[in-house]
């Protein structure tokens, strides 16, 4: 009932709006599925893991008893010199790799913006094959490479008088530094490639009127403007960096002597679980890892995604 000289509320388009915001979330509802089930459902899984402990009864011929143990796996964890000492080798390792390779993928984007578009667009695609190949399978290609045996990298560095063994101490770092390189510069220069491309052309036709060179323009108006690209590539390849596991465990297998069971986080992880049967530990292990990589990767983008001060 309405009164007399007034119209009806119009209640369809609120509707129909209400009806396609919810269309909308719906093409959400399996990424969050598969989150809760693979992410969060793990998780918590483990949370409850690394709360108990194994204990043999008597030599151990009466089985194992699983007793509740609150944090004592985290403050073996904590204590753990095996695990800190890899990831130690770990963030050493970020801390050189993920700069260099992020001046290359921003090098690379640079040239690209400044290239044509058909030039761009023939070597994006080029750059970008390294990233779609299978991670397995680029590890086994650079093992090949590798390989003093069948190899070609070793008899090439030869003939300049190179003795270069790629699976040797001093030269592993490298030879997973060049791989992880190889498989990621084609993907995080295409992110900063894309938010180069989204800047309006006006801004760099003002630079140039005002007496700007094309390095100046790059350093001071290209580069800033993709600072959240940055931050966000950075950001990815810590998470990456900090939880390497295929790669240095399929080095393993080629040599053992030099990557060891405990080269990695993960590998320790993995040794302590799978190798020792310290499921319970493992998944402490697991949780502290995950604290420690979140923490690094909050506190980079805390540090880095500043908005800059005029």
């Amino acid at each position: 009932m309405t009164v007399a000289g007034q119209q009806p509320p119009r209640t369809a388009p609120l509707r129909w709006k209400k009806v396609m915001a919810l269309k909308g979330a719906s093409f959400t509802v399996p990424f969050f599925l598969g989150f809760a089930l693979f992410t969060v459902t793990p998780m918590v899984m483990a949370l409850k893991q690394s709360l108990y402990k194994a204990q043999s009864s008597g030599l151990g011929f009466g089985g194992k008893t699983i007793q509740f143990v609150g944090l004592d796996n985290f403050v073996q964890g904590l204590q753990d010199i095996r695990f800190w000492s890899a990831m130690g080798r770990v963030a050493l390792f970020a801390a050189i790799a993920i700069p260099l390779i992020q001046l290359a993928s921003v090098g690379l984007a640079l040239l690209l913006d400044a290239a044509s578009q058909r030039l761009a667009d023939r070597f994006r695609l080029l750059l970008l094959v390294p990233f779609m190949i299978p991670g397995i399978v680029a590890i086994l290609i650079w093992i090949y490479l590798y390989s003093p045996v069948v190899g070609p990298l070793t008899p090439f560095f030869r003939l300049f008088g190179i003795e270069a063994d790629f699976y040797s101490g001093s030269m592993i770092w490298i030879s997973i530094g060049n791989l992880m390189a190889w498989s990621s510069i084609g993907f995080n220069m295409l992110i900063v490639y894309a938010a180069l491309r989204a800047v309006p052309p006006e801004i760099y036709d003002s630079a140039r009127i005002d007496g700007a060179s094309e390095w100046r323009i790059a350093w001071s108006i290209k580069v800033p403007l993709v600072r959240r690209s940055l931050v966000l590539t950075s950001v990815l390849s810590i998470i990456g960096t900090l939880q390497i596991f295929s790669d240095p465990m399929l080095f393993r297998s080629m040599t053992p002597e030099t990557v060891t069971r405990d080269f990695t986080p993960i590998m320790a992880i993995y040794d302590w679980a799978f190798s020792q049967g310290e499921f319970n530990y493992a998944a402490a292990l697991s949780i502290i890892l995950a604290l420690v990589v979140g923490t690094a990767s909050a506190l980079f983008y805390r540090l880095t995604n500043k908005a800059p001060t005029s």
